[in-house]
């Protein structure tokens, strides 16, 4: 919270706001309703976390400002946002409204993740723009934006199961979009690409020896390099069942190993970390 005057008042509220939501409160020393105000708007401003500035006007000793906003009684408050009076409201508000208030002025803060995704990209940072894509989605799970982003950026990634299960999770409007239908088009191709083409010798050894868990370890580290994580965790889960003892417990840790190189689709990591859990408890 700052006091500003005439003299700084382009700096201190125009220009602030510019960045961020400025909530301007006219009040004055002799003002009771003010002096329960003030202390609440202060109180806000900390606990928003600097999503909004607080300046405050003493309408007593700036009479020209208070003039300028036909300021008639106090307390007053004016939102003001990309150098423009948004709104405003006269007296005390109950804490509740005065939160919705301020929210109505709050940047979306899955849409900040997502425009920091586009900055990423611009500097060529593609694992930071996940990593921003991911928050939004995380943040806004309807966020169509950052959902299409990131399934490109995973394409980009050599990752087009996961891409494909982003699309999946758009809106109708959104998948009727002709860019994510030329994007789903590409994704399809390059999930058929990336199929493991079949291991004949590692299957005959399987099908003829069940127990064989080093042709099993083999056939997993197979589909991995392919990113085919569901029959790589089939057949690590396989080990882990039928002997725990095998590579110094090989099959579970490789296991959560593939957890974190599969972690673009937690919903199936999701799936295979409980199997893994009952078959050990």
């Amino acid at each position: 919270m700052i006091e500003t005057n005439a003299q700084n008042f382009k700096t201190d509220v125009i220009d602030a706001s510019m960045e961020m939501p400025v909530l301007l409160d006219f009040w004055a020393p002799w003002c009771a309703p003010c002096k329960i105000l003030g202390p609440i708007l202060e109180r806000l401003e900390t606990e928003y976390g600097g999503r909004f500035k607080l300046i405050k006007v003493n309408s007593e000793t700036e009479q020209a400002l208070s003039q300028h906003f036909k300021i008639k009684s106090i307390p007053t408050v004016f939102a003001v946002v990309g150098g423009q009076v948004a709104d405003q409201f006269q007296g005390n508000l109950p804490e509740a409204k005065l939160r919705a208030f301020i929210d109505k002025f709050m940047p979306d803060p899955s849409e900040i993740e997502t425009d920091m995704a586009f900055q990423a990209i611009e500097v060529g940072d593609l694992e930071k723009a996940s990593g921003h894509a991911r928050k939004a989605i995380s943040l806004n799970e309807h966020n169509d934006g950052a959902r299409l982003l990131y399934a490109q950026l995973l394409v980009q990634a050599a990752d087009p199961a996961a891409a494909q299960s982003q699309i999946e999770k758009l809106s109708k409007e959104a998948r009727q979009d002709p860019q994510t239908q030329a994007l789903e088009a590409q994704i399809a191709i390059a999930i058929e690409d990336q199929k493991p083409k079949p291991n004949a010798d590692l299957e005959a050894k399987i099908l003829a020896n069940p127990a064989d868990l080093t042709a099993r370890l083999e056939m997993a580290e197979y589909c991995i390099s392919h990113k085919a994580w569901e029959p790589a965790f089939e057949q690590l889960l396989e080990i882990v069942k039928r002997d725990r003892t095998f590579e110094e417990d090989r099959g579970r840790k490789r296991m959560i190993e593939v957890f974190a190189l599969a972690e673009s689709q937690p919903e199936l990591v999701g799936v295979w970390r409980r199997k893994l859990s009952s078959s050990i408890f």
